[in-house]
């Protein structure tokens, strides 16, 4: 109800006094006229631009009309011969502002969440085709009703609040406007009203048109009701005409029958207006379909209305949108008005749509329409909408050039087909820009961020303005560019420029004024250039937005907007006129004038654009270096160049892409490159961050990613099919999907994270149909050439291909069980395959059972969730088969045809989808757009859903609980409450820019997945509710999916075939083995004591590390080096490689060129791969000349212990019982312990991580290897004395990593065995310590042991062979005979990956799929294999009758092999039976390193998460040796107590160490989650026994855990990002927490609840927290708390606060200038501050401003007061509160002392990477310093 004031009615103009023009505005050419019709004063509004002359109500777009009337009156007349615009703004109920437009421009209904277009079309008697929607001359006064309460309410299902303002555009007359909550007829007077006691209400006299007398209304005017059904009259009405008022503007039938009795006077024009309507029934009277297809009807005494059925209606047969526009509502009265409105039988819900749309598919009755309620209740479930989407995979579509920074560089807008998607770089976290329908060409974003314009690839090519902070699109309007190629905005975001060509072709450059747009105005067009220059790239200058220019083929133009016209300039180019360029870049300094272009030729010219000549010119060329075949791209001169497709200007670097593959970063003087990134395609284009910190780059191969240049790391951010995904399969224990694409690649993707895992490229076959094995790690794949392929994903190679079609393959299922695989093909073939094994195998094949002409499904064979049932469509499309899994025998078969008796038609069916067990049901989607559901017992049709899609649904999906139907069809989804029995409700989604061609419910059933041109991730809203009683959700027999594995297999003892290899299966022991623990597992029980806590939480994230860096030199780049390498000299290896190696000529190996090679990604820690040291960015190459290092007597500082082991080593641990030396390695040292005192001692001497270790068979030498560092492209192996723990020698290897190193059984010769560059196997002398021979190995080798038994004798493994070495000696000379015997296929192993001598002459070898064989040395045979494992085999030990074998799985076993001697004679009669498995142990993670005593009884294990375990076989135990994180470390803290300390790490765990023996105490964990900061409970928190730990977590999470009761206390959220710095406040109560958005939250631990936020330094990461207590008034402020933070934007704040009373104030402010370059090379300088202890009133900082130092801030005088400089940045800072002393840690591995008091400085190293943490203990006796996962604790002299 309106306000008392606005009743009845209000005249608009009159209320805001329009014609004073101070409450309104008008702009362009508005005037007041004199009107004949009207025979009053109108105002008229013209204009050739609408946007441009208009009037507005109020003035500005911060005030509102306020106007709360129901019905809006527009009294206009359109003035021809151009378009009229209509805007209002709504208020909802819900304060959300929907435009609503009207318009003779508009062509088509379109609406948006905020958002609804209805065209305003006026028909003459001959309209044409050009021009349907322009006034024509005989345009008519109209009366435009409308109800503002039902339009909302119809279209977006909000409830209208009030009217907030109206802007009416040119080119039209107006008279007024008014508002009213009554219904006026406008064509029945007041007197006639009376007179013929009719049941409306007149038009008031101010309102009324004149009509002069004798003379009807409706002969001089138009009435239009919108929507139709806002009015008890108006439906009345609709019903006795047998059709519903709600189609749209029914001029007619809102008149009088008097309106229609009348005759035709003339033929005059009437508006028409294009609305959606919901589906309406069949009207009850006859309508006559004209012949004529679109001229105007024939006079009619009737209201006629063309039948339309509705999708998902009674008849179940929808029509294409094209069929849409022809079904349309007629009113035909005497003058022959016509009136129509489009009926859209399905209004899909835009993704971005949370509630504003009606659900899809939702019938009403005539009665429940003209009333206008419940409209959406009939057929609606809940929630509404119930999907969201989550994530897209995918990148371009329409080109890949199109990628762009944020201002702030933390996040990437990029096009994905017709979504943009906005990703934040370091979450990982999208967010989309949706309403496009077609594929996105062009993007563009303004200098501030708060415009983005996107254009639509489809002709005529639509653009949206977007608001980038919001998502909202404010305008959306037609380009008069037929197709736009590029778009390009101003800095201010003012003027928005584009260039496209036009339907002829010919190039064309548009400029639109945008900078009303973000104010609730319109993009208004300026001006619109023909050009006959070819434009490959446009922008406008940053620094003149009046300024652009342009490149491209054959030229350089320059452009400029003046007066409203663009005019243009060539550039003269001299010799390089007929160059093609493909991309430019203004230099963004101020007051340069330099444009840089790039052209396909290798050119890069540098253009004076104020004198408009070229100052220099350069040319990008490959060049061959003499030594090595691998060609430098780095060089600018003469000769064929390589073309460069992009580059990109910050103010002190230009990035270039180019087709090879390169991006290059180069000074602006282009004198040598900085950096250089290869990537797998062509490159498309490059942009430089804000910043200039970060490089994004895309290639045409779909690949989305960006260089940081301070850590020099490539983050892959998307990876994208590049054609069309055909199919989809999910894995169902692990968040995995697989897709085929007709890009001719098979690609699996982790759903949580959405990144790309694994990569398989078939160039001849393109893959069709795809399949996950249920519990096994691989995955089936069928080709168009009909082979069906088993993958690894562990090894990454094909398993077996079996080709058994002879058409393409069209259907691939597997049972859920994992006994079967089914497979279908085009010539109607069935394969039915035993997958239970690791190889699968052909069981049956049958022919002609599957339809051979059947719909493209991926749903054309499907195995019910039982595993019993297979159904596919077959043998002909019309009939659907039901099979048994394990027999094949035909069990049903169902004519489709048939089902519907009453149907003329034949139907076929097109997929088929298993329901839930019970109740055992069969959905079929058939060629009619319905889906019948079989019985699969009978048969019989159980129900139908009818019209489900206007077209037949090639995929559907059943929930596993029954309760969800997914279908899809064309472009659309559609989501279905399977549960409701009777009127079945759907909801619709779009997004796709092309047919959806699967869909399918996630493992977890929490989303659901849709691929077509990208792959799309939603989430289910749904909440997990109890379904009502008799839905299958629940039911005893329906089976958990994914939960049966494969069939026990028999044990009995068989035996082998010829060639003596048993079965695969060995008899296990009857004892339970302990069970596995998982990565970040706690501690076993009856282990060392240690107690672990789990808290499970969400995913975590992963960074990965760059591709194709490597470091300039000169003109180099930084590369990575290659991973594996084959000399192509050797050729291919046969049998026998028959080469003979003489010692080498020089005494080292040659350098030899490394060859790239193409990694593959592996599921788990691969025991063959070689060693990769931990993700460092560090450098030692400047240390020398920087460091201090003491002498040795007068150290302050000295190793005590180090805390870790490294698990990323190889066979690093050793171990001798008889003598008790006991060592291992931990970074780059390596760690000599006593295992009874716990005494270690530590060997420096390495340059970087320690791979490998081997002990001499007398104990007396250990060597160790190393790989190589920035100083040396060499490996480095040290020989070490045992007794004296001296270097005895140091030998450089050739190849930068060493796999293992083997001493001779007389322990006179050292084998070394390498892995990248050369893979070079050498051989050493122990007493001259010179090379004796060296060879190069064609393939890599994985592992090498001598003969115990033979001195002269040893075997390698490796890529599907063993070798056989002999060494021969002559006098000086070495030579090795070798020989190579290829694994036999029945041992289904890939590669050798371990090996180890047994009794003579027995060898033997463990593969990658977890078989050991073994070997007869002598004979060159091997004679037995069994499966002793389910996963790689690393570590092989054996002594005397017993076998220790260890696996990537994290299984540790004990075989017992007294046998073997006895199976070697038996040969071919060898079985499995006789190898028996005494024991197993699972550790936790993979298995690298393993050393055991002679009687095989005790030993020590070593795993990847850098743990030591101590194995007793005789008791089964394991237990903690070594015990480290297997994560970074990010925080120490001690108790105050010094009795122990807590650490915490990236790998979600906080442990508690005991301080003098440093051993594990307590392990609380936290799953998939990363601990990044920490702090311990102040003294004065309360009793010792009360001590507590606070922790901070990458969920934002806070949690306190309580020391004394070892479990967790509190847990809180008070930061939505990860914490990144924690501290106590003085008295313990109150807990300071800063995150990484830069706030800083105050939280009270007794209450857990968040008192204040702080967010002062927002916009940079917390890097510091550190309180201290103060005296009350001391500096001058209240308080008894004094603490500070710093941010990483180098700022620093000190605070000073009184908790128990909430005073907090600022007390100081730092704020420093950035360094212009960091030095540091793995991330940014830190900002580091701390309180001094020795001086309350100073403060310490380091990393703030450009200087290396360290400076000393008075509080008190507020100034620097000391300063101390550095070498290098510092990374880590500690002051030790027992003596004056300051512990700096630095990224180049070093560690400085500062003796404050005579500054004096001692360096230390020891670490292998950045020391990023450096802690005093309270009393500063012992420091901490941690790098990544490696802890050092020293002990300080002196104290």
């Amino acid at each position: 109800m309106a306000r008392a004031w606005q009743h009845p009615f209000l005249s608009v103009f009159r209320h805001f006094k329009v014609d004073e023009w101070k409450r309104s505005a008008k702009e362009g050419d508005v005037a007041t006229v004199m009107d004949k019709t009207l025979k009053c004063t109108v105002y008229r509004v013209r204009g050739s631009v609408s946007a441009s002359n208009y009037i507005q109500l109020p003035r500005t777009g911060t005030q509102s009309l306020g106007l709360t009337g129901r019905y809006l009156y527009v009294l206009f007349r359109p003035l021809p011969p151009r378009h009229f615009v209509i805007h209002l703004d709504v208020f909802t109920e819900d304060s959300q502002v929907i435009r609503v437009s009207f318009s003779s421009l508009f062509k088509e209904f379109k609406s948006t969440a905020t958002w609804l277009q209805f065209p305003f079309i006026c028909e003459a008697g001959t309209p044409r085709k050009d021009a349907a929607g322009v006034p024509p001359t005989g345009a008519r006064w109209t009366c435009l009703q409308l109800d503002l309460h039902d339009l909302l309410l119809v279209y977006l299902n909000r409830r209208y609040g009030h009217l907030k303002s109206i802007r009416l555009c040119a080119s039209l007359l107006v008279r007024n406007l008014y508002t009213s909550d009554l219904c006026f007829d406008p064509a029945v007077t007041a007197p006639e009203a009376r007179r013929a006691k009719l049941p409306v209400t007149p038009m008031p006299r101010e309102m009324a048109f004149p009509v002069p007398k004798g003379q009807s209304w409706h002969d001089r005017y138009v009435h239009i009701r919108f929507p139709s059904d806002s009015s008890k009259g108006v439906s009345t009405l609709g019903q006795k005409n047998g059709s519903l008022p709600e189609a749209g503007l029914s001029a007619l039938c809102s008149t009088g029958s008097a309106a229609l009795s009348s005759t035709a006077a003339f033929l005059g024009h009437v508006p028409r207006l294009l609305p959606h309507s919901a589906p309406f029934n069949k009207p009850t009277q006859s309508c006559r379909v004209p012949s004529a297809p679109r001229p105007l009807p024939e006079i009619s005494m009737s209201c006629e209305r063309l039948e339309v059925s509705s999708v998902g209606g009674p008849s179940g047969r929808g029509q294409e949108p094209s069929a849409w526009a022809e079904a349309t509502d007629k009113c035909v009265n005497s003058t022959n008005v016509h009136v129509s409105a489009h009926e859209l039988a399905v209004v899909p819900v835009a993704p971005e749509d949370v509630a504003p749309h009606e659900p899809p598919c939702r019938e009403q009755s005539g009665q429940q329409a003209a009333l206008g309620k419940n409209r959406f209740q009939q057929r609606s479930f809940l929630p509404d909408p119930i999907l969201r989407l989550k994530g897209v995979i995918g990148f371009g579509g329409h080109s890949t050039r199109w990628a762009l920074w944020t201002k702030d560089g933390a996040a990437v807008v990029y096009p994905c087909h017709a979504v943009i998607v906005m990703l934040h770089v370091d979450t990982r976290q999208q967010r989309f820009f949706l309403g496009h329908t077609d594929k996105v060409s062009a993007l563009a974003l303004d200098g501030s961020n708060s415009l983005l314009a996107s254009a639509q690839a489809r002709a005529p090519s639509m653009l949206r303005l977007w608001d980038f902070q919001t998502g909202a699109c404010l305008s959306l309007f037609r380009s008069p560019v037929h197709v736009v190629c590029s778009l390009s905005f101003s800095d201010s975001g003012a003027l928005l420029c584009g260039t496209g060509k036009d339907r002829h072709g010919r190039t064309v450059v548009v400029a639109w004024d945008t900078a009303q747009v973000g104010r609730g105005g319109e993009a208004v067009l300026l001006t619109k250039v023909h050009t006959d220059a070819d434009i490959q790239a446009f922008k406008v200058a940053f620094f003149d937005e009046t300024r652009m220019a342009s490149c491209g083929r054959g030229g350089v133009r320059l452009w400029r907007l003046r007066r409203g016209g663009l005019r243009s300039c060539a550039v003269d180019l001299g010799e390089h006129h007929a160059l093609e360029f493909t991309d430019l870049a203004f230099g963004q300094d101020l007051d340069s004038c330099t444009l840089y272009v790039c052209g396909r030729s290798g050119h890069i010219l540098e253009i004076d654009h104020q004198h408009m000549a070229v100052r220099r010119a350069r040319r990008l060329l490959p060049t061959q270096t003499p030594s090595g075949p691998l060609p430098k791209r780095q060089t600018f001169s003469s000769g064929p160049g390589i073309a460069i497709s992009s580059l990109s200007v910050s103010q002190v670097t230009c990035a270039v892409g180019s087709e090879d593959g390169y991006l290059r970063l180069w000074p602006l003087d282009f004198s040598s490159v900085l950096l250089e990134a290869e990537h797998e395609g062509p490159i498309s284009s490059v942009c430089v961050s804000p910043d200039g910190l970060r490089v994004l780059s895309t290639t045409s191969s779909g690949h989305l990613g960006f260089l940081d240049v301070p850590s020099r790391e490539y983050s892959v951010l998307m990876r994208s099919h590049t054609a069309l995904v055909l199919a989809l399969a999910t894995k169902c224990r692990q968040e995995h999907l697989a897709t085929v694409s007709q890009d001719h690649t098979v690609r699996v993707w982790d759903l949580v994270t959405l990144q790309q895992l694994y990569d398989f490229t078939s160039p001849k076959e393109a893959p069709r149909a795809v399949a996950f094995h249920p519990t096994q790690p691989t995955f089936f794949c069928g080709f168009s050439g009909g082979a069906v392929c088993s993958f690894s994903l562990e090894a990454t190679e094909v398993l077996v291909e079996h080709r058994c079609h002879r058409g393409a393959v069209t259907g691939l299922a597997t049972s859920p069980d994992g006994s079967f695989l089914f497979s279908s093909c085009s010539r109607g073939s069935l394969a039915q395959y035993d997958c239970a094994a690791t190889q699968c195998r052909v069981l049956r094949v049958a022919a002609n059972v599957v339809c051979q002409d059947a719909h493209m499904s991926p749903n054309a064979l499907v195995v019910s969730g039982d595993s019993r049932l297979l159904a596919f469509v077959g043998p002909s499309k019309y009939t659907v088969t039901i099979m048994d899994t394990a027999s094949l025998d035909e069990l049903l078969r169902v004519d489709i045809s048939a089902l519907d008796g009453t149907s003329s038609r034949l139907d076929s069916a097109v997929a088929v989808c298993f329901g839930p067990a019970p109740p055992g049901h069969l959905l079929v989607s058939t060629s009619s757009n319905t889906v019948v559901v079989l019985d699969t017992t009978s048969g019989r049709m159980v129900r139908e859903l009818s019209g489900v899609h206007p077209t037949a649904c090639p995929s559907l999906a059943l929930s596993r609980d029954g309760r969800f139907l997914l279908t899809a069809a064309d472009r659309a989804i559609k989501v279905w409450d399977y549960l409701m029995q009777a009127n079945l409700g759907c909801q619709v989604y779009i997004g796709h820019s092309e047919p959806v061609q699967a869909v399918a419910f996630s493992p977890n059933q929490q989303q659901l997945l849709s691929v077509g041109d990208a792959i799309f991730l939603w989430d289910i809203l749904a909440p997990n509710e109890r379904l009502p009683p008799g839905s299958v959700r629940g039911s005893p027999g329906a089976p958990p999916a994914c939960e049966a594995g494969p069939g026990m297999r028999q044990l009995e003892d068989t035996v082998s075939g010829a060639d003596g290899l048993p079965r695969w299966q060995v008899p296990v022991p009857s004892q339970a083995s302990p069970p596995r623990l998982g990565p970040c597992a706690g501690l076993p029980e009856g282990g060392d004591g240690a107690f672990s806590v789990s808290d499970d939480e969400g995913p975590s994230e992963e960074s990965h590390g760059p591709k194709g860096l490597r470091q300039a030199s000169g003109s180099a780049l930084l590369v990575k080096e290659a991973d594996r390498v084959v000399d192509a000299a050797c050729g291919a290896a046969g049998d026998s490689w028959g080469l003979s190696m003489p010692p080498h000529p020089c005494g080292q190996p040659s350098a030899q060129s490394p060859r790239r090679a193409r990694a593959q990604p592996a599921a788990h820690p691969d025991s063959c791969e070689p060693f990769m040291s931990q993700g460092k960015a560090s450098s030692l190459a400047k240390v020398g000349q920087s460091v201090s290092s003491p002498p040795a007597s007068s150290e302050r500082l000295h190793l005590k212990a180090v805390v870790g082991y490294s698990g990323n080593g190889r066979a690093n641990v050793v171990w001798r019982p008889d003598t008790g030396f006991f060592a291992y390695t931990c970074g780059r040292l390596v760690v000599v312990e006593d295992l009874h005192s716990g005494a270690q001692q530590h060997w420096l001497g390495h340059p970087e991580e320690i791979s490998t270790l081997a002990l001499s068979h007398d104990a007396q030498v250990l060597a160790s290897a190393s790989g190589h560092s920035s100083t040396a492209s060499c490996g480095q192996i040290r020989l070490w004395e045992v007794p004296g723990g001296s270097c005895r020698q140091l030998i450089s290897h050739r190849d930068p990593t060493v796999r293992a190193l083997a001493f001779s059984p007389d322990d006179r010769l050292l084998i070394t065995l390498g892995y990248d560059g050369d893979c070079t196997l050498a051989l050493w002398s122990m007493s001259t310590y010179e090379l004796l021979s060296s060879t190069r190995l064609p393939e890599p080798v994985h592992g090498v042991a001598f003969n115990p038994w033979h001195a002269g004798e040893l075997a390698c493994v490796g890529q599907g062979a063993i070798t056989l070495w002999l060494l021969q000696q002559r006098g000086a000379d070495v030579s090795l005979q070798v020989h190579r015997e290829r694994i036999p296929e029945e041992v289904r192993a890939g590669k050798l990956t371990s090996l180890c001598y047994g009794a003579m002459p027995l060898l033997y070898c463990g593969s990658d799929t977890g078989q050991v064989c073994v070997w007869d040395t002598r004979a060159c045979r091997c004679f037995l294999a069994w499966e002793a494992d389910n996963s790689e085999i690393g570590v092989l030990l054996c002594s005397g009758v017993r076998l220790v074998s260890g696996s990537d799985s994290g299984r540790l076993r004990l075989w017992a092999v007294e046998a073997m001697l006895e199976l070697r004679r038996k040969g071919s009669g060898a079985r499995s039976s006789s190898v028996f498995m005494e024991r197993e142990l699972t550790l936790d993670g993979a298995i690298v390193s393993a050393v055991f005593h002679d009687s095989m009884d005790m030993g020590v294990a070593g795993s990847v998460a850098g743990t030591l375990w101590y194995i007793n076989w005789a008791e089964g135990t394991s237990t903690h040796l070594i015990s480290g994180h297997r994560s970074k470390v990010n925080e120490v803290a001690f108790s105050p107590s010094e009795s122990h300390c807590a650490t915490c790490s990236d790998d979600g765990s906080v442990r508690v160490w005991s301080l003098a023996s440093m051993e594990l105490v307590i392990q609380f964990q936290v799953l998939n989650q990363s601990c990044l900061c920490l702090a311990w409970s102040p003294p004065s928190c309360g009793r010792p026994e009360q001590q507590q730990v606070a922790a901070g977590y990458s969920d934002g999470t806070l949690r306190v855990f309580s020391i004394s009761r070892t479990a967790m206390e509190l847990k809180m959220r008070p930061h939505l990002a990860a914490l990144t710095a924690i501290a106590f406040s003085a008295d313990g109560q109150t807990i300071l927490s800063g995150d990484k958005d830069g706030l800083v939250a105050v939280s009270r631990l007794c209450t857990g609840m968040t008192l204040r936020v702080l967010s002062d330094q927002r916009g940079a990461p917390i890097s510091t927290i550190q309180s201290t207590s103060k005296e009350d008034g001391d500096f001058g402020v209240e308080g008894t708390d004094l603490w500070l933070a710093a941010s990483g934007d180098q700022r620093v704040s000190i605070w000073a606060s009184d908790w128990p009373q909430g005073h907090c104030e600022l007390m100081d402010w730092l704020s420093f200038p950035a360094p212009a370059l960091m030095e540091a090379p793995g991330c940014p300088v830190p900002s580091l501050a701390a309180f001094c202890p020795w001086d309350g009133a100073l403060l310490v900082c380091a990393g703030l401003g450009v200087h290396r130092e360290v400076i000393f801030y008075s509080l008190r005088h507020k100034q620097v007061v000391e300063k101390i400089p550095l070498p290098f940045f510092a990374v880590s800072l500690s002051l030790s509160p027992g003596a004056r002393l300051m512990a700096i840690g630095f990224a180049e591995c070093v560690l400085r002392l500062v003796d404050c008091t005579s500054g004096a400085v001692q360096d230390f190293a020891g670490h292998n990477d950045s020391v990023r943490l450096c802690r005093f203990t309270p009393a500063g006796r012992l420091l901490f310093t941690a790098a990544h996962r490696e802890i050092l604790v020293w002990e300080v002299t002196g104290c």
